[in-house]
């Protein structure tokens, strides 16, 4: 799992910006920009949302940063307020429109479902990691906001019931809940083949 860990120079930087520096502050965006909206991205599938998504998320960080605990990782604590905005976001956009976006399958290649198809780039993988992203794609259409986020933390960014519970608020009970519901949609979409299937 690439997700963001803290890093030995945020405990600093955080201190400085904590006592009004904006310059640190900006350095902290530049550290873990990116990671941010790799996420966001992974989770709206919408570049302009994930841009939002990013601003929302430092800004969120900004105006807590008293609340930051100094033992905690900044890089983990910034990645939970991201993976929240980003759930607010599919949220907002849940309650706009009452179908799901289409899913743009040919650009998937940075989406969750493209990291399902894995290993040597042969024909045959392939095609095969094509069948597997539309799939993927489709189930991911009929997954709530909810189901859409708890499932994209578990299986693509590698976080625990616990951490998926906290970053989106949720008891771990709903979070583990979540986590099913959407798993159970992919295993519909991927049909019987078993070595298709995601575990929960």
């Amino acid at each position: 799992m690439n997700r963001m860990a803290g890093s030995d120079d945020d405990t600093e930087t955080v201190a400085q910006a904590r006592a009004g520096d904006a310059d640190a502050f900006r350095r902290l965006v530049e550290r873990h920009g990116r990671n941010v909206f790799r996420l966001a991205f992974r989770m709206t599938k919408n570049e302009h949302d994930a841009e939002d998504v990013v601003q929302e998320a430092f800004l969120r960080a900004y105006r807590n940063l008293e609340r930051f605990e100094e033992r905690a990782h900044f890089g983990s604590w910034l990645y939970r307020i991201a993976a929240n905005c980003a759930y607010d976001s599919l949220r907002t956009r849940e309650r706009r429109q009452e179908n799901a976006e289409p899913v743009v399958i040919d650009d998937a290649s940075d989406g969750p479902a493209a990291e399902l198809a894995s290993g040597d780039p042969t024909p045959d993988r392939l095609a095969f990691g094509g069948e597997v992203r539309t799939r993927v794609a489709l189930a991911m259409r009929r997954m709530s906001a909810l189901e859409k986020s708890a499932f994209t933390l578990r299986h693509f960014e590698g976080m625990t019931i616990e951490e998926i519970s906290r970053a989106l608020d949720l008891d771990a009970s709903a979070a583990k809940q979540s986590v099913f519901r959407a798993v159970r949609k992919v295993r519909q979409a991927l049909g019987r083949d078993p070595s298709l299937r995601p575990t929960t």
